[in-house]
């Protein structure tokens, strides 16, 4: 089973960051989750609320800013006396880095509440850049989104984001045409997970967090654990 950080080591770091997600290497995981989104003049970001105001100094929504300013913004948050200023990273500023190592990224296209008309389109000449094609998952809560990007980038690997409990995943899966099913751990069960594996899915579950939970996914024959503590992941997996 693969370990992904969920927004970079965000259990410890502040999320999506670029120090989270250089903890997250140092740590041991096997990939990163982490949110891209669209600024007011059209930049790709790296950050999970349509709004600065949990994570950052600031207050608003991402796509009324402009990238200069939102890189003056401070998204260390609560770890301000830890960690010092952090800026929110550009999605180039991330394939950058990631290029360098031998982590897999799930790209979430953060177009479940704002589409972002165009993202998709973007996000694509970015991984080109980098060779990154074979190392990444697109996935997102707006399953058009996925087929959007799906469309335009046909030979990535796809997965579609859900909290809820759907009835025959595996089946709606495959039907979409995409190999992955991404769905809240919560509502996993063992003849779920039968179901989804029987129609060759590949499932990569969210936010994992106790220790109790990663091995009854290992169990079941979850693929991957999407999680704020990769290390504890990592330990539990390693059976330290």
């Amino acid at each position: 089973m693969k370990n992904f950080a969920h927004r970079g080591f965000s259990g410890k770091y502040p999320e999506n960051t670029m120090l989270a997600f250089r903890k997250a290497l140092e740590c041991g995981a096997d990939g990163i989750e982490m949110d891209v989104q669209l600024t007011k003049d059209g930049e790709l970001v790296v950050i999970h609320d349509e709004r600065v105001d949990r994570t950052t100094n600031g207050t608003g929504n991402v796509r009324d800013y402009t990238l200069e300013e939102l890189q003056k913004l401070d998204a260390s948050y609560i770890y301000s006396e830890e960690v010092g200023f952090q800026t929110i990273p550009t999605f180039d500023e991330y394939c950058r880095w990631v290029a360098g190592t031998p982590l897999v990224t799930n790209i979430e296209l953060k177009t479940g509440v704002y589409p972002y008309p165009g993202i998709e389109a973007k996000v694509w000449p970015v991984l080109q850049r980098y060779h990154l094609e074979d190392k990444v998952i697109i996935s997102s809560f707006n399953h058009e989104s996925v087929l959007r990007m799906k469309a335009l980038a046909p030979d990535l690997k796809y997965g579609l984001l859900t909290e809820t409990w759907l009835i025959n995943p595996g089946a709606y899966t495959e039907g979409v045409g995409v190999q992955c099913y991404h769905p809240y751990y919560g509502s996993l069960t063992a003849e779920t997970v039968a179901e989804v594996k029987a129609h060759h899915i590949e499932i990569n579950t969210f936010t994992v967090n106790d220790e109790e939970s990663v091995r009854q996914l290992r169990d079941y024959g979850v693929d991957c654990v999407i999680g704020n503590f990769p290390d504890m992941v990592k330990r539990v997996l390693e059976g330290v």
